[in-house]
């Protein structure tokens, strides 16, 4: 079976098309992440997905332009740009920052009845879940640079080279802002399967967050630990991907 092709836009960083793809898979990143973050992903994933890394503004070939600093209005954006390509079963994939973008745009897109075939909710915490640390994203610099370490997602020669900081800087507050400013409005219940992918090590969410989840979809939910910290997804991927492969090999199995 073979797809339609559509002429990717600027959003889809890195992609490379499949006209014999079955299925489609974005994927969004975590705060201070770029479409770059799912490059290696292909190699791995079954030949027959098609992968969609998203670029959000204010990194990687769109450095120039102004980040988002609330959710919503790039979920209306993004859902945009997305449409011209909901014309085949797509998945809809997220970490943390990218977790709650994938989340709004299932229920947006449920609303326009383009349901997503599966939701991949990874390293971030359920949408009403309450938030246990101030918010960091108006922090004095060194401060900020400290909640940054803290997480251990930004590499120290990163963190102390000035001119890369100052770059770098006004993005990450940005999407520090976007999620931390975040309102869950209900009520909500997907008609879309929810996977939940969690670090064993991640102490910025614990598993009962993860698991909160499941009120979210009136379909089948499932919750998949592995070791790591909060950036487990990259930094230990080889078990992520081959249960990432797995959920999109069954999906497509029971479609074809």
């Amino acid at each position: 079976m073979a797809t339609s092709f559509v002429s990717p836009s600027i959003w889809f960083e890195g992609f490379r098309p499949k006209k014999t793809a079955l299925l489609r898979l974005f994927c969004f990143p975590p705060a201070g992440g770029n479409a770059f973050s799912f490059s290696s992903w292909e190699r791995i994933l079954p030949s027959a997905v098609e992968i969609f890394p998203v670029q959000l503004p204010g990194r990687g070939g769109r450095l120039g332009e102004e980040p988002f600093r609330r959710l919503m209005p790039l979920v209306q954006v993004l859902s945009q740009e997305l449409l011209p390509f909901l014309d085949r079963p797509y998945v809809l994939f997220g970490h943390s920052m990218g977790a709650l973008i994938a989340f709004e745009l299932a229920r947006h897109f449920e609303r326009l009845a383009k349901d997503p075939a599966l939701l991949i909710l990874s390293g971030r915490r359920s949408a009403e879940w309450p938030r246990s640390k101030p918010t960091t994203f108006d922090l004095p610099d060194e401060e900020f640079k400290d909640a940054l370490r803290d997480m251990n997602g930004t590499p120290e020669e990163v963190l102390n080279n000035s001119q890369l900081m100052e770059l770098t800087m006004p993005m990450l507050r940005a999407d520090f802002e976007l999620v931390q400013t975040y309102h869950f409005e209900g009520p909500c219940n997907l008609r879309c399967p929810i996977r939940v992918y969690g670090g064993l090590g991640d102490t910025s969410v614990v598993v009962e967050s993860l698991k909160a989840w499941r009120q979210y979809t009136r379909n089948s939910f499932s919750l998949s630990m592995f070791p790591g910290d909060h950036f487990f997804v990259f930094q230990r991927s080889s078990g992520v991907l081959q249960k990432l492969a797995m959920d999109l090999e069954s999906l497509m199995a029971v479609r074809v």
